[in-house]
Protein backbone atom coordinates (compact mmCIF):
# COMPACT_ATOMS: atom_id res chain seq x y z
CA UNK A 1 0.00 0.00 0.00
CA UNK A 2 1.29 3.50 -1.17
CA UNK A 3 2.64 5.81 1.36
CA UNK A 4 0.71 8.97 1.09
CA UNK A 5 3.10 11.52 3.78
CA UNK A 6 2.51 15.36 3.48
CA UNK A 7 5.54 16.88 2.61
CA UNK A 8 7.27 18.66 5.83
CA UNK A 9 7.12 22.86 6.33
CA UNK A 10 9.42 25.00 6.81
CA UNK A 11 9.59 26.11 10.35
CA UNK A 12 8.27 29.81 10.99
CA UNK A 13 12.01 30.83 11.47
CA UNK A 14 13.52 29.60 8.75
CA UNK A 15 10.29 31.38 6.39
CA UNK A 16 11.35 34.33 8.44
CA UNK A 17 14.67 34.68 7.63
CA UNK A 18 14.57 33.79 3.62
CA UNK A 19 11.89 37.01 3.78
CA UNK A 20 14.43 39.07 5.12
CA UNK A 21 17.05 38.25 3.15
CA UNK A 22 15.27 38.33 0.06
CA UNK A 23 13.95 42.12 0.92
CA UNK A 24 17.36 43.19 1.54
CA UNK A 25 18.32 41.77 -1.67
CA UNK A 26 15.50 43.15 -3.48
CA UNK A 27 16.59 46.51 -1.29
CA UNK A 28 20.79 46.55 -2.30
CA UNK A 29 19.26 45.51 -6.15
CA UNK A 30 17.12 48.36 -6.14
CA UNK A 31 20.17 50.92 -4.87
CA UNK A 32 22.34 49.81 -6.83
CA UNK A 33 20.16 50.67 -9.88
CA UNK A 34 19.32 53.74 -8.89
CA UNK A 35 22.92 55.04 -7.51
CA UNK A 36 24.61 57.27 -10.01
CA UNK A 37 27.89 56.64 -10.71
CA UNK A 38 30.83 58.26 -8.48
CA UNK A 39 32.00 61.33 -10.10
CA UNK A 40 35.63 62.85 -9.78
CA UNK A 41 35.76 65.79 -7.94
CA UNK A 42 35.95 69.01 -9.53
CA UNK A 43 38.90 71.32 -10.32
CA UNK A 44 38.19 73.46 -7.22
CA UNK A 45 37.16 70.64 -4.90
CA UNK A 46 40.80 69.52 -5.62
CA UNK A 47 42.77 72.74 -5.62
CA UNK A 48 40.91 73.40 -2.00
CA UNK A 49 42.22 69.91 -0.85
CA UNK A 50 45.67 70.23 -1.86
CA UNK A 51 45.71 73.90 -0.80
CA UNK A 52 44.84 72.86 2.80
CA UNK A 53 47.76 69.95 1.96
CA UNK A 54 49.82 72.60 1.43
CA UNK A 55 49.31 74.28 4.50
CA UNK A 56 49.34 71.70 6.81
CA UNK A 57 53.15 70.40 4.94
CA UNK A 58 54.32 73.74 5.50
CA UNK A 59 53.27 73.75 9.08
CA UNK A 60 55.15 70.56 9.46
CA UNK A 61 58.21 72.40 7.05
CA UNK A 62 58.66 75.13 9.84
CA UNK A 63 58.64 72.68 12.49
CA UNK A 64 61.07 70.69 10.28
CA UNK A 65 63.26 73.81 10.34
CA UNK A 66 63.18 74.08 13.75
CA UNK A 67 64.45 70.79 14.49
CA UNK A 68 67.80 70.94 11.93
CA UNK A 69 68.25 74.69 13.24
CA UNK A 70 68.20 73.03 16.90
CA UNK A 71 70.70 70.01 15.45
CA UNK A 72 73.27 72.21 13.96
CA UNK A 73 73.19 74.24 16.86
CA UNK A 74 73.81 71.40 19.52
CA UNK A 75 76.31 69.94 16.77
CA UNK A 76 78.55 72.79 17.69
CA UNK A 77 77.93 73.36 20.93
CA UNK A 78 79.05 69.57 21.56
CA UNK A 79 82.05 70.04 19.15
CA UNK A 80 83.23 73.51 20.81
CA UNK A 81 82.80 70.96 24.70
CA UNK A 82 84.67 68.09 23.26
CA UNK A 83 87.32 70.59 22.19
CA UNK A 84 87.53 72.23 25.70
CA UNK A 85 87.70 68.28 27.26
CA UNK A 86 90.76 67.81 24.92
CA UNK A 87 92.83 70.98 25.93
CA UNK A 88 91.60 70.18 29.64
CA UNK A 89 92.73 67.10 29.75
CA UNK A 90 96.01 68.01 28.37
CA UNK A 91 95.95 70.83 31.57
CA UNK A 92 95.58 68.70 34.16
CA UNK A 93 97.87 65.86 32.75
CA UNK A 94 100.26 68.89 32.34
CA UNK A 95 99.39 69.91 36.31
CA UNK A 96 99.68 65.89 37.24
CA UNK A 97 103.25 66.09 35.96
CA UNK A 98 104.45 69.10 37.65
CA UNK A 99 102.98 67.81 40.85
CA UNK A 100 104.90 64.38 39.79
CA UNK A 101 108.14 66.73 39.14
CA UNK A 102 107.69 67.86 42.98
CA UNK A 103 107.48 64.73 44.57
CA UNK A 104 110.68 63.60 42.65
CA UNK A 105 112.63 66.58 43.55
CA UNK A 106 111.69 65.60 47.14
CA UNK A 107 112.63 62.03 47.02
CA UNK A 108 115.93 62.77 45.69
CA UNK A 109 116.57 65.67 48.56
CA UNK A 110 115.63 62.90 51.63
CA UNK A 111 112.33 61.56 51.04
CA UNK A 112 108.63 61.93 49.58
CA UNK A 113 106.28 63.25 51.94
CA UNK A 114 103.81 60.52 53.01
CA UNK A 115 100.55 62.77 51.98
CA UNK A 116 101.85 63.46 48.71
CA UNK A 117 103.17 59.57 47.78
CA UNK A 118 99.37 58.65 48.65
CA UNK A 119 98.23 61.69 46.68
CA UNK A 120 99.59 60.67 43.45
CA UNK A 121 98.19 57.02 43.74
CA UNK A 122 94.58 58.58 44.64
CA UNK A 123 92.20 60.95 43.91
CA UNK A 124 93.45 64.52 45.45
CA UNK A 125 89.56 65.24 46.71
CA UNK A 126 89.82 62.90 49.45
CA UNK A 127 93.34 65.02 50.90
CA UNK A 128 92.08 68.43 50.04
CA UNK A 129 88.84 67.88 52.38
CA UNK A 130 91.33 66.93 55.20
CA UNK A 131 92.97 70.15 57.11
CA UNK A 132 95.40 67.26 58.75
CA UNK A 133 96.70 66.52 54.76
CA UNK A 134 96.64 70.29 54.22
CA UNK A 135 98.92 70.82 57.20
CA UNK A 136 101.92 68.12 56.15
CA UNK A 137 102.04 69.69 52.56
CA UNK A 138 104.01 72.85 51.17
CA UNK A 139 102.13 76.21 50.01
CA UNK A 140 103.36 74.86 46.56
CA UNK A 141 101.86 71.48 46.89
CA UNK A 142 98.65 73.12 47.81
CA UNK A 143 98.30 75.00 45.54
CA UNK A 144 99.16 72.24 42.54
CA UNK A 145 96.62 69.80 44.10
CA UNK A 146 93.63 72.71 44.09
CA UNK A 147 94.74 73.37 40.76
CA UNK A 148 94.14 69.51 39.68
CA UNK A 149 91.19 69.34 41.51
CA UNK A 150 89.60 72.63 39.86
CA UNK A 151 90.15 71.50 36.42
CA UNK A 152 88.70 67.90 37.77
CA UNK A 153 85.77 69.23 38.46
CA UNK A 154 85.69 71.03 35.36
CA UNK A 155 86.26 68.49 33.02
CA UNK A 156 83.31 66.42 35.20
CA UNK A 157 81.08 68.82 34.73
CA UNK A 158 81.97 69.41 30.75
CA UNK A 159 81.73 65.67 30.87
CA UNK A 160 78.22 65.87 32.25
CA UNK A 161 77.18 68.71 30.01
CA UNK A 162 78.54 67.07 26.66
CA UNK A 163 75.98 63.73 27.76
CA UNK A 164 73.24 65.84 28.40
CA UNK A 165 73.71 67.76 24.76
CA UNK A 166 74.46 64.03 22.93
CA UNK A 167 70.88 62.73 24.22
CA UNK A 168 69.25 66.09 23.10
CA UNK A 169 70.73 65.62 19.41
CA UNK A 170 69.14 62.34 19.53
CA UNK A 171 65.81 63.26 20.19
CA UNK A 172 66.29 66.17 17.89
CA UNK A 173 67.31 64.15 14.68
CA UNK A 174 64.31 61.33 15.80
CA UNK A 175 62.16 64.66 15.40
CA UNK A 176 63.73 65.72 12.39
CA UNK A 177 62.96 62.21 10.25
CA UNK A 178 59.44 62.41 11.66
CA UNK A 179 58.82 65.94 10.25
CA UNK A 180 60.44 65.32 7.18
CA UNK A 181 58.33 61.88 6.70
CA UNK A 182 55.17 64.29 6.94
CA UNK A 183 55.83 66.68 5.28
CA UNK A 184 57.07 64.05 2.41
CA UNK A 185 53.70 62.66 2.75
CA UNK A 186 51.36 65.49 2.75
CA UNK A 187 53.35 66.65 -0.80
CA UNK A 188 52.84 63.24 -1.80
CA UNK A 189 48.89 63.40 -1.16
CA UNK A 190 48.89 66.61 -2.75
CA UNK A 191 50.98 65.77 -5.97
CA UNK A 192 48.24 62.42 -6.14
CA UNK A 193 45.17 64.73 -6.05
CA UNK A 194 46.82 67.05 -9.12
CA UNK A 195 47.57 64.06 -11.03
CA UNK A 196 43.26 63.23 -10.84
CA UNK A 197 42.93 66.22 -12.99
CA UNK A 198 42.96 66.22 -16.76
CA UNK A 199 45.75 68.43 -18.53
CA UNK A 200 43.48 71.40 -19.37
CA UNK A 201 42.00 71.29 -15.78
CA UNK A 202 45.78 71.90 -14.34
CA UNK A 203 46.44 74.54 -17.38
CA UNK A 204 43.45 76.81 -15.71
CA UNK A 205 44.70 76.19 -12.07
CA UNK A 206 48.24 77.29 -13.44
CA UNK A 207 46.88 80.51 -15.37
CA UNK A 208 44.48 81.41 -12.45
CA UNK A 209 47.71 81.67 -10.45
CA UNK A 210 49.64 83.75 -12.91
CA UNK A 211 46.62 86.05 -13.16
CA UNK A 212 46.86 86.41 -9.37
CA UNK A 213 50.18 87.02 -9.29
CA UNK A 214 50.59 89.58 -12.42
CA UNK A 215 47.63 91.68 -10.46
CA UNK A 216 49.48 91.58 -7.42
CA UNK A 217 52.42 92.77 -8.51
CA UNK A 218 50.65 95.78 -10.54
CA UNK A 219 49.16 96.91 -7.30
CA UNK A 220 52.26 96.40 -5.57
CA UNK A 221 53.45 98.45 -7.59
CA UNK A 222 51.24 101.08 -8.18
CA UNK A 223 51.45 102.90 -4.97
CA UNK A 224 54.75 104.50 -3.49
CA UNK A 225 55.15 102.76 -0.11
CA UNK A 226 57.86 103.80 2.39
CA UNK A 227 60.20 101.19 3.48
CA UNK A 228 60.69 100.83 7.36
CA UNK A 229 64.26 101.57 7.12
CA UNK A 230 67.43 101.30 4.82
CA UNK A 231 67.81 97.62 5.62
CA UNK A 232 64.34 96.65 5.00
CA UNK A 233 64.15 98.22 1.52
CA UNK A 234 67.55 96.75 1.36
CA UNK A 235 66.00 93.28 2.71
CA UNK A 236 63.22 93.58 0.25
CA UNK A 237 65.04 94.62 -2.71
CA UNK A 238 67.33 91.64 -1.95
CA UNK A 239 63.50 89.35 -1.89
CA UNK A 240 62.73 91.23 -5.49
CA UNK A 241 66.08 90.11 -6.97
CA UNK A 242 64.60 86.61 -6.15
CA UNK A 243 61.11 87.00 -8.15
CA UNK A 244 60.43 83.09 -9.65
CA UNK A 245 62.73 81.27 -7.52
CA UNK A 246 61.35 77.34 -7.17
CA UNK A 247 59.94 76.93 -3.26
CA UNK A 248 61.65 74.06 -1.93
CA UNK A 249 61.14 73.27 1.63
CA UNK A 250 63.71 73.50 4.45
CA UNK A 251 65.90 75.54 1.70
CA UNK A 252 67.49 78.74 2.19
CA UNK A 253 68.72 80.23 -1.10
CA UNK A 254 69.80 81.07 -2.88
CA UNK A 255 68.35 78.86 -5.78
CA UNK A 256 65.42 78.10 -3.70
CA UNK A 257 63.41 78.80 -0.38
CA UNK A 258 60.96 77.91 1.83
CA UNK A 259 59.06 80.78 3.51
CA UNK A 260 61.05 81.45 6.10
CA UNK A 261 63.79 80.90 4.03
CA UNK A 262 63.41 83.93 2.24
CA UNK A 263 62.72 86.63 4.50
CA UNK A 264 65.88 85.28 6.89
CA UNK A 265 68.06 85.27 3.40
CA UNK A 266 66.93 88.70 2.12
CA UNK A 267 67.47 90.19 5.95
CA UNK A 268 70.82 88.66 5.74
CA UNK A 269 71.80 90.05 1.93
CA UNK A 270 70.89 93.32 4.12
CA UNK A 271 73.36 92.43 6.97
CA UNK A 272 70.91 91.64 9.60
CA UNK A 273 70.88 88.22 11.21
CA UNK A 274 67.36 86.94 11.93
CA UNK A 275 66.24 83.58 13.13
CA UNK A 276 65.58 80.72 10.76
CA UNK A 277 61.73 79.97 11.28
CA UNK A 278 58.39 81.58 11.10
CA UNK A 279 57.74 81.55 14.86
CA UNK A 280 61.22 83.00 16.00
CA UNK A 281 61.24 85.44 13.58
CA UNK A 282 58.46 86.63 15.28
CA UNK A 283 60.51 88.55 18.16
CA UNK A 284 62.97 90.02 15.80
CA UNK A 285 61.64 93.57 15.92
CA UNK A 286 58.78 95.55 16.78
CA UNK A 287 55.35 94.39 16.18
CA UNK A 288 53.10 96.10 13.75
CA UNK A 289 49.38 95.21 14.51
CA UNK A 290 47.68 97.25 12.14
CA UNK A 291 47.94 96.31 8.54
CA UNK A 292 47.20 100.38 7.88
CA UNK A 293 50.86 101.00 9.34
CA UNK A 294 52.50 98.49 7.78
CA UNK A 295 56.11 99.62 5.53
CA UNK A 296 57.83 97.78 2.57
CA UNK A 297 60.23 95.45 3.85
CA UNK A 298 57.93 94.52 7.27
CA UNK A 299 58.13 90.80 7.83
CA UNK A 300 54.28 89.86 7.73
CA UNK A 301 52.88 87.12 9.67
CA UNK A 302 50.09 84.66 8.95
CA UNK A 303 47.91 82.14 10.12
CA UNK A 304 47.11 81.61 14.32
CA UNK A 305 50.58 78.97 14.88
CA UNK A 306 52.52 81.82 12.32
CA UNK A 307 53.75 79.25 10.13
CA UNK A 308 54.05 81.37 7.14
CA UNK A 309 55.95 84.69 6.57
CA UNK A 310 56.47 87.03 3.68
CA UNK A 311 57.76 90.59 3.06
CA UNK A 312 55.18 93.66 2.98
CA UNK A 313 55.21 95.05 -0.75
CA UNK A 314 52.66 97.69 -0.27
CA UNK A 315 49.35 98.07 -1.17
CA UNK A 316 48.48 95.03 0.54
CA UNK A 317 50.98 92.65 -1.05
CA UNK A 318 53.73 90.65 0.02
CA UNK A 319 56.45 88.88 -1.72
CA UNK A 320 56.51 85.28 -0.40
CA UNK A 321 57.47 81.82 -1.35
CA UNK A 322 54.48 80.42 -1.01
CA UNK A 323 54.10 76.49 -1.05
CA UNK A 324 55.82 73.38 -3.18
CA UNK A 325 55.22 73.72 -6.78
CA UNK A 326 55.08 77.76 -6.75
CA UNK A 327 58.10 80.54 -7.00
CA UNK A 328 58.23 83.50 -5.23
CA UNK A 329 56.06 85.95 -5.77
CA UNK A 330 53.77 88.99 -5.22
CA UNK A 331 50.47 87.96 -3.56
CA UNK A 332 47.63 89.52 -1.74
CA UNK A 333 47.01 89.42 1.70
CA UNK A 334 43.99 88.65 1.24
CA UNK A 335 44.76 85.41 -0.46
CA UNK A 336 47.10 84.10 1.52
CA UNK A 337 44.75 80.94 3.10
CA UNK A 338 44.89 81.94 6.63
CA UNK A 339 44.94 85.33 8.28
CA UNK A 340 47.38 88.33 8.73
CA UNK A 341 48.14 88.34 13.08
CA UNK A 342 51.12 91.03 12.51
CA UNK A 343 54.18 92.44 10.99
CA UNK A 344 57.57 93.29 12.73
CA UNK A 345 59.33 96.08 11.94
CA UNK A 346 63.29 95.11 11.89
Amino acid sequence: MASHRRPKQPSRARVTVLTTAAAAAVVMSSQAANAAPSEKPSKDEVKAKVDKLYEQAEQATEKYNGAKEKQEKLQKEISTIQDNVAKGQKELNELRDGLGSMASAQYRSGGIDPSLQLFLSADPDDYLDKASTLDQLSTQQVDALKKIQEKQRELSQQRSEASEKLQDLSSTRTELGKKKKEVQGKLASAQKLLNTLTAEQKAELAEEQNRATRTSERDALSVNVPAGSGRAAAAFAAAQSKLGTPYVYGATGPSSFDCSGLTSWAYAQAGVGIPRTSEAQTGAGTRIYSASQLKVGDLVFFFNDLHHVGLYAGNGQIIHAPRTGTVVRYESMNTIGGPFMFGVRV
